[in-house]
């Protein structure tokens, strides 16, 4: 299963890896607290600051790009890794209303 629900990953939050692979623009306007950011650009040059054992749930803005950066991951060997479905936009509406929708 590639995808994960908001729900289990607030539920799960404090023992999972939170990757943001939106751009810095996006950054701006929104981000859930403790996320660590690294542009979908910039992963494959930035695959040691990542634990291949971890487990690593990727987010964007709807889910779409995640999918794409956790179809990568897993062929490098990140076993664990899997995007949050709906991205930033369902946390906002499922999960925390103050993060703000764009």
């Amino acid at each position: 299963m590639l995808e994960i629900s908001p729900q289990e990953v607030h539920r799960r939050l404090a023992d999972l890896v939170l990757l943001d692979c939106r751009e810095p623009d996006e950054v701006a306007i929104c981000r859930i607290d403790g996320a660590r950011h690294v542009p979908m650009g910039e992963i494959p040059a930035r695959l040691s600051e990542l634990d291949r054992g971890a487990e690593v749930v990727v987010y964007c803005h709807h889910g779409v790009r995640s999918l794409h950066v956790v179809q990568f991951l897993l062929k490098q060997g990140f076993t664990r890794a899997r995007s949050m479905s709906g991205g930033i936009d369902a946390w906002s509406i499922e999960i925390d209303p103050r993060v703000p929708r764009y």
